[in-house]
Parts: structure tokens; sequence; C-alpha cells
């Protein structure tokens, strides 16, 4: 019997990217001490008060089959939200809630993509990207971004691959690089977008987190509404990554297509689970602050510990919760640099290669343990590179 050509394509019979995470949780379970730099995960837990308002939910019966599509006060709740923050006119027609951002992205590309269609994404990208898109039917092209023009994409890096596609895909404030598109780069997303006549797919889930510039969603660009489908996902902004709730804004003919998507895949969000990320967003945009106040917290420590160093450059970082290191003076590959810190030094960090052949030679740190380890690990980090300039 055989598999079908769908699923074993999804990694090309290769590495999903997550070796060097696999074999650090590895040396964790076994008792060893790792300072793990990898996940997105936050080291804050969801807040109890969100907690308290699922397992009330829950307690008062709401456990069985939820609205497929989100039930319509969350769903008018994530539309409020959306619009107070682009600008956008925007009801709950144009929103379906999915079981979170990973879901999402995976639903909007099976709306417009068909089988064999080229669809393209921006290098460095999410890990699961590549995935997704071979997932979906497609034939997956990565656009490569140059780490001299600080991972923000050109007019020609983007036109030389979009004639004849179908769909683009970009991430801003992006993982894994920490940066923030600016207004130039995504007037030429959507000039691309419209020249091309692409779907762009938005992947937004980090929005909240903007240290630096501010965040632009290409829905809001002139010509852009109806071409355009944003994702946003609870996790990020709330802490809620295993909650598993996101969402998809789409014009309002592309969302009854896929409510029919849902029906026949996942079947909705639970209705506790709903509860609790309505009662999340009511507490408006304080909880959102605290929530990525730690990130914002430690970029600042990072700036000032890596100060100085000629053995490890920090690419500018305007968001999300990642910051992007270039290893290259040390000689090694970020895959090789990644394993070697994580044998000598107990450090766990991400090898740019496992976010496409763009970040080659750089590693992805997650700023997701607590100030003074994290200071510790960068510290250690940077000695570790300075040994091997020496």
């Amino acid at each position: 019997m055989q598999l079908s050509n769908r699923i074993t394509n999804i990694t090309k019979g290769g590495s999903d990217g997550w070796d060097v995470f696999y074999k650090a949780r590895a040396m964790k379970n076994a008792g060893q001490d790792i300072l793990e730099l990898t996940i997105g995960e936050h080291d804050r837990k969801t807040d109890a008060q969100i907690l308290r308002a699922m397992y009330d939910s829950a307690a008062t019966g709401n456990t069985g089959y939820a609205s497929v599509p989100g039930m319509q006060p969350l769903r008018e709740a994530i539309a409020k939200r959306v619009e107070a923050r682009t600008g956008v006119a925007t009801t709950f027609e144009n929103i379906i809630v999915t079981p979170g951002g990973q879901a999402a992205l995976f639903a909007t590309h099976m709306a417009v993509l068909d089988p064999g269609d080229r669809a393209l994404y921006l290098d460095p990208y999410y890990a699961t990207y590549p995935g997704t898109l071979r997932a979906a039917g497609a034939v997956d092209v990565p656009i490569e971004t140059r780490p001299e023009n600080d991972f923000q994409p050109t007019r020609d890096e983007l036109a030389v691959s979009a004639k004849g596609a179908r769909s683009l895909l970009i991430n801003s404030p992006n993982n894994p690089t920490g940066v923030v598109y600016s207004q130039d780069t995504m007037q030429l997303i959507c000039d691309v977008a419209r020249e091309n006549d692409l779907w762009l797919i938005s992947d937004e889930v980090y929005d909240t987190q903007i240290w630096e510039g501010e965040h632009r969603t290409p829905r809001a660009f002139a010509g852009m509404e109806e071409r355009t489908l944003v994702i946003g996902s609870m996790s990020k902004s709330h802490a809620m990554t295993g909650s598993r709730v996101g969402w998809i804004v789409a014009p309002r003919v592309v969302v009854p297509r896929l409510i029919d998507l849902s029906t026949s895949t996942t079947y909705g969000v639970p209705g506790f689970i709903q509860e609790a990320a309505l009662f999340a967003l009511n507490q408006g945009e304080t909880l959102e602050t605290d929530v990525g106040a730690p990130f914002q917290r430690r970029r600042l420590l990072a700036y000032e510990t890596l100060k100085g160093t000629n053995a490890v450059r920090l690419v500018p970082s305007g968001g999300a919760m990642y910051l992007m290191l270039d290893i290259r003076p040390t000689g090694l590959s970020g895959e090789d640099f990644a394993l070697a810190l994580l044998d000598a030094e107990k450090i766990a960090v991400m090898p740019g290669e496992s976010f496409g052949r763009a970040a080659a030679g750089h590693i992805r740190v997650a700023m997701t343990i607590d100030d003074d380890r994290f200071i510790t690990a960068l510290t250690r980090l940077v000695a570790f590179a300075q040994s091997l300039t020496a």
C-alpha cells in the first residue's frame, strides 16, 4: 500500500527543520540543564482569569459542538479589534475562527490554490510554511531576501518569481528575523500582488508585538482588501498557545467557502475555548501589553549584551519574540554553530537554515526565558562565538 504523494511530499523526504530542538529536548528530558532559546513559547502561562473564564464556560455546560465559523460574539469582537487596529471596515462576516494560526494558514491556501499552483513565500520563513503549501497541493516557491538588506524584500526579488504565480505569503513582524516591514516594503509587496493578480496571505500573529516602527497590514493598502487574507491568533498576543484559537480575516465572498472547508476538516473550535478567547479580547490592550512586555525588555537587554562584539551581529529587530543573530564571522553554518553551542554550553538555539537558505550562517534566539537566564545565555553565546573567531 502506498501513501499519497500529497502527504509524503510535505517535507520532501528531508528534515522538518527542528532537529536541534529535538536534540535539546532529549538532553533536557535526560536531566541536563539546558537554556532553551528555541521555540516561541512564552515563559509566562495563560492568565489565570482567562483560564477561569474557560473553566466556568465548560462547567456550565458549554462542551458540545460549537458553531463551525465561530460563535458570533467572538467573531464580532475580532472584527471590532481588526477595524480599530487597521482602519479597514470589518464585520463578523469577514471572520472565521480556526483552531490556531496554523490551521488558518492551511485553510487560506486551500481556499485560493488549486493543485499545482505556484505559491510564493519569503525566505527566511516560519518553518511550517513550505510544508503547509505542499500539503495544500501547491508548488512552494521561496523568494530569498538578503541579510545585507535586513531581510526586507525588494521589488526585483519579488517580481522575478511573481509571473505565473497564484499567491504570496508574507509575515510581519517576521518570524524568525523579528523584522517589521517598512511602509515602502509593504507598498511594493502590494504593488507586485496587484500587478500579477496574486492572492496575498498575511500572517499577522505578532501584530501586538511591535518594538520599533509600526504594524502595517496590506489589507489597508489601496486595492488590496479584496485580494488579501489575514491570519490572526490568540497564541502570541495573549499567551494562549495551547488553547489553539485563531482566525482568518477575508473578503465576505471567501468566508462561506472557508466554512465549508472547516465543516469537512476541523469542525470548529470548542465553545468553552471561544468563550475564554472572547473574555481575553474584552480585557483590551492592557493584557496584550503585559504579555509582550518581557520581549520588549529582553530585546533591549540583548542590544546591550551584544554591543561591541564582532563575532555576532544582531539583525535589526522591530517586533516579535525573536532575535536573528549573524554568526558568519565564526566560519560555521547556523546548524553547526547551534549543535556546537548545545554540546559545549548547553544552550539551545534554532539554526537559521531551519528557516530557509537566506538565513544560512545565522541563528534564531527566542527571548522566552527569564531576564537573568537570558542575559547569561547571551553572554555565554557571545563568548563561545568569540572563541571560534579567535
